[in-house]
């Protein structure tokens, strides 16, 4: 897990020798497509921009998706089988479609174009829904809305993160240091806009009616525009450096053409560019690294290769640093992997986590609690820790690792894992309890809530927040920092994916261990009356399935091989 620390020395060893230009060294541009000038914008002179078009995002999609459960069971009268089936599905494609949004981005747009037109999408999607909710409850017309609204959130997500950071010079050391603060910062800001959503959103949709509590969701995103929009002059933009799936095809059907040449021995004879620079505009050479062997084949040059000097076909001749991008997203694989058990664990604080909690007792004094607003703990939770951890958690482990950070990044994920492990035991254990209670009552066959607060909750609420402060957040550093350079956003996009696959992951376990337990007569574990259920056993599987993804996680982190540049300086594009 300490690999990964390594690349702050590389980058201290070769990169960071930017300070005193008055441009940027890492390939940004202005608006007009000039090389970005330090003092004229980026930094934290931009990132105002970047966060509030980013909380503004977040608040309407945490006002629709974290009470969509209770819309579809009281509106579209589902039962909460189907229901947490749908909201883990549309979930699910609000982390897939990112990878549509990744690839236009890096391709072809650029993230601030990318942006600009899912965010038109997106509102679009969100008065559809708003529509929908005063006067009809049509589910054709709903489900449009709400999917419409996943395309949109998902051209918006891997492009926001990574477009923030490139606000900050890589090659500036202040700056760069800078930019791990701005990844905490942007979770932070964006748990803000859902803490608003979950609590005064959810109420306004669940006390005075769903097509105000909408209509306030799709003005906050028309604000995110404008927001967003005003912000232009200040950005630091990078080109689009063409499709990152053609230049993996490249380096696979060049490997597989050479699979009969031997790689040599002395690797300097792998084929790299003469310029300066890497053959992707903007980005740095990469330095070979030993493994996965095969894949050299395709930077080893043929008899004739040899013996030209024109311009060789990318799909017979890639360049080491080409082969090295694959390298990289092969190696990330199993780490990325292991986010998707993490993401079910997630997924249940908008589908089961809620329908536990409206089972539960939800009244204090003459107040009657939401179920889904008790997500509002996770996000308290999630400030805290992300205060708790910047201010004290960091210094106290600098005094044990000897790490400037506290924790690496890989380590940080590792500690989020064993605490969704810790979460999913929680709830767990909460529900036996309450199925006692049920039992001690003679509730089983009622279709009741039981008296056990729904505020006994709050405890696998707030540890899922500590789960995300070190995993999620440790996520979007990992693959912004490990990712080629000119693949950001289509690494930012597979962090998302993780969400998607967990979402669906998800689903598909409620609905298999749904039907193989309803046998013989027998309800089951998740029956429509969850009293008569036994949905501690299925938290406990989830349970179960975190320990020994948190294994396997351990097992790949220690083996990890960081990307490393080409220490030369002037191999950068200026």
């Amino acid at each position: 897990m300490e690999h990964l620390e390594e690349s702050v020395t590389l980058l201290e060893d070769g990169l960071l020798q930017n300070e005193d230009s008055i441009h940027t060294g890492d390939g940004t541009v202005n608006i007009k497509g000039e090389v970005a000038i330090k003092s004229e914008g980026g930094t934290w002179k931009a990132c105002p921009f970047v966060l509030g078009t980013f909380f503004c995002e977040r608040l309407a999609y945490y006002g629709i998706a974290s009470n969509l459960v209770t819309y579809l069971t009281t509106r579209l009268h589902e039962g909460p089988v189907s229901a947490a089936r749908n909201v883990t599905t549309f979930q699910g494609t609000c982390y897939l479609t990112p990878l549509l949004g990744s690839f236009l981005a890096d391709a072809y747009w650029g993230r601030y174009w990318t942006i600009l037109v899912f965010y038109g999408i997106y509102l679009f999607g969100i008065c559809t829904l708003t529509l929908s909710a005063i006067f009809s409850a049509q589910s054709a017309v709903f489900f449009l809305g709400i999917y419409l609204i996943s395309v949109g959130t998902g051209g918006i997500k891997p492009c926001i993160w990574p477009f923030g950071a490139d606000q900050f010079d890589d090659t500036d050391h202040k700056e760069r240091a800078s930019k791990a603060l701005f990844f905490n910062w942007n979770y932070f800001t964006s748990n803000i806009g859902a803490l608003i959503a979950t609590t005064i959103l959810v109420w306004i949709e669940e006390n005075i009616g769903w097509g105000l509590g909408y209509g306030i969701a799709a003005s906050f995103i028309g604000i995110g525009v404008v927001v967003f929009f005003l912000g232009t002059h200040t950005y630091r933009f990078l080109r689009p450096g063409g499709s990152p799936i053609t230049r993996i095809c490249q380096v696979v059907v060049a490997s597989l053409h050479k699979r009969k040449l031997e790689v040599p021995q002395d690797t300097s004879l792998l084929y790299e560019t003469v310029a300066e620079n890497s053959s992707v505009e903007g980005s740095l050479k990469l330095e070979h690294t030993n493994g996965l062997r095969c894949l050299d084949k395709a930077a080893v040059k043929s008899d004739i290769e040899k013996g030209s000097e024109e311009v060789t076909n990318p799909w017979r001749l890639c360049t080491v640093t080409q082969v090295e991008e694959l390298k990289i997203l092969i190696r990330m694989i199993p780490i990325w992997a292991t986010g998707i058990i993490f993401s079910s664990v997630y997924a249940q604080m908008s589908s089961l986590f809620i329908e536990q909690g409206k089972m539960m007792d939800r009244t204090i004094g003459s107040f009657t609690i939401p179920a889904a607003s008790l997500s509002t703990f996770n996000i308290v939770g999630v400030i805290i820790w992300v205060l708790i951890y910047d201010r004290v958690i960091v210094k106290v482990a600098r005094h044990f690792t000897g790490n400037a950070r506290g924790f690496t990044v890989l380590q940080r994920m590792g500690i989020g894992l064993f605490l969704s492990m810790t979460c999913m035991s929680a709830a767990a254990i909460l529900e036996s309890k309450r199925l006692q209670i049920a039992r001690e009552h003679g509730l089983v066959d009622e279709d009741v809530s039981i008296p056990l607060s729904i505020l006994w909750q709050i405890p696998q609420y707030f540890l899922l927040g500590a789960a995300e402060v070190f995993n999620f957040i440790g996520q979007h550093e990992f693959f912004y920092e490990e990712a080629p350079d000119r693949m950001r956003s289509f690494c930012s996009a597979l962090a998302l994916l993780t969400n998607s696959l967990g979402n669906y992951l998800s689903s598909f376990v409620v609905t298999i261990v749904a039907r193989l337990t309803r046998k013989d007569g027998s309800p089951g574990w998740l029956p429509d009356n969850l009293n008569e259920g036994h949905l501690d056993y299925f938290f406990w599987l989830l349970a179960a399935l975190s320990f020994l993804n948190m294994l396997v996680y351990i097992v790949y982190a220690r083996m990890y091989k960081q990307k490393t540049y080409c220490r030369n300086l002037s191999q950068r594009l200026n």
